[in-house]
């Protein structure tokens, strides 16, 4: 008789379980059991940085993706950060995450005006592991604050996060704050874009897609200090031409002027409930907004990807796209007289509805 030896999951193949149990969890809200899947993780031997970046940020992602899917409503999502946040917390306090630092000074802060604070909080604790002595400042963190927290304390290196792009001005504010009292800034998070292109663009020493390539990259090659004569307007000269400013001045009245003008243009919203309504004019703010940070970077391609996507979660919730190209047509005829503005509505209506073409503002 053979006595078969009980299967041993491999370090993968556990993680992918923990994985799973951990989305299980946050997708019913139950922060109990998701904070007990953590610590237990950690009492079994698990890594606490796999925990963080292969089960916590995974499900995070997840989490993410299901809301873009319609599959979660935004308290639910909202509940699911802020259980994954929790999980972080416990696991930040566990013996087998206390390292003692050995390495450098790094304040670790988001954006001002960026509320995903996940990302930066596992970056925080990576690098805590890894040994770094980190100053974790949090969500919407104001430069004059975080230039502040910089005087007043010898860091050799801030990493800067931000997730949605439309931060990206204030993002480059603070790089070049940083840098103007010497001290380098590493960039990373959604908002940078693939690959970090808007880091660089942007003047960052350094990018990084993940914490774990963050501490990665720190551990290398220390960053360099920077120059301190650096100014914003030698990253993007284009913006002499005014047209991001402009927009941006004019934002509340151009939402206004589409709003009206959309309901000629789309007889189907003057069926609209109240609260349609309101999400319309939410969506058209924020249709204005990346429109003025793809003027402000000189990239048409973030205006079309953010059309795409807008159409795609739309299209998620059952409700039309048809809206957008008209809306997208009357904003181009009031920024007429703006060519890069102009020239970007006309790339983000191609990417909709190819055949569907504007000349000047016009349909054609």
């Amino acid at each position: 008789m053979t006595i078969e030896t009980p299967h041993r999951p491999t370090a993968g193949e556990a993680v992918e379980e923990l994985t799973a149990e951990l989305w299980k969890a946050v997708s019913v809200a139950d922060e109990i059991a998701a904070t007990d899947l953590v610590l237990r993780a950690l009492d079994d031997g698990t890594a606490p940085e796999s925990v963080l970046i292969d089960v916590i940020a995974a499900v995070q992602g997840k989490v993410g993706e299901e809301w873009a899917a319609n599959r979660l409503t935004v308290a639910e999502e909202h509940a699911a950060t802020a259980i994954n946040e929790r999980a972080v917390a416990a696991l930040s306090v566990h013996p087998a995450a206390r390292t003692a630092p050995d390495r450098g000074r790094i304040t670790v802060a988001c954006v001002d005006g960026e509320w995903h604070a996940l990302p930066a909080r596992l970056l925080a604790e990576v690098l805590k592991l890894r040994g770094w002595h980190v100053d974790y400042l949090g969500a919407q963190v104001p430069s004059p604050h975080l230039i502040a927290h910089l005087h007043r304390t010898d860091t050799d290196v801030v990493a800067l996060s931000s997730s949605i792009a439309t931060r990206l001005p204030t993002a480059h504010a603070a790089i070049t704050a940083c840098q103007a009292v010497g001290v380098p800034v590493l960039a990373g998070g959604a908002a940078f874009g693939p690959g970090g292109k808007y880091a660089r663009l942007l003047g960052a020493d350094a990018w990084a897609p993940d914490a774990r390539s963050a501490a990665d990259r720190l551990a290398r090659v220390p960053l360099p200090r920077p120059q301190p004569d650096h100014q914003p307007i030698d990253d993007l000269p284009h913006l002499e031409d005014q047209e991001y400013s402009m927009v941006t001045r004019s934002s509340t009245s151009l939402v206004r002027t589409v709003f009206t003008s959309l309901e000629d243009a789309y007889p189907a919203m003057r069926t609209y409930s109240e609260q349609q309504r309101e999400r319309t004019a939410e969506d058209l703010a924020h249709i204005v907004e990346f429109l003025a940070v793809a003027l402000y970077l000189g990239d048409e391609d973030l205006f079309t990807w953010f059309i795409t996507w807008t159409a795609g979660i739309l299209t998620a919730r059952g409700v039309p796209a048809r809206s957008l190209p008209p809306a997208l047509d009357i904003l181009a005829r009031e920024l007429k007289d703006f060519p890069r503005a102009t020239r970007t509505l006309q790339h983000g209506i191609a990417a909709l509805t190819p055949d569907h073409r504007i000349t000047a503002g016009k349909t054609a």
